[in-house]
């Protein structure tokens, strides 16, 4: 998985703010991703919070979140009855963002 940040970095925070937006982040990514705040505010030149800046870089739409879930929670439904187990969300994070997104 961590091929998928090597050449873009920013692309960790977006699948975050994805995984955020569904209520699965984890705490050791918000972690870190509050942690890089400064370092995010220095080199997109933007304020706020991490979850506030990527918003911002990638002109999400503040409706954006409640899409998202809304989008995860039918799907998940519809992957677990079809293939009998849980859906994954950080899959789900990943899958959404490169097919939404173009890989940022």
């Amino acid at each position: 998985m961590s091929d998928r940040y090597t050449d873009k970095p920013f692309l960790r925070y977006v699948d975050a703010w994805v995984l955020n937006a569904i209520g699965h982040l984890d705490e050791p990514t918000r972690a870190y991703c509050a942690a890089m705040e400064p370092t995010l505010r220095q080199s997109l030149g933007l304020t706020g919070s991490w979850a506030q800046m990527v918003a911002q870089q990638m002109n999400f739409a503040p409706e954006l979140p409640a899409q998202i879930r809304k989008i995860w929670e039918d799907g998940k439904i519809r992957f677990e009855q079809d293939n009998g187990r849980p859906a994954d969300p950080v899959q789900f994070a990943m899958t959404f963002v490169d097919r939404n997104f173009g890989r940022s």
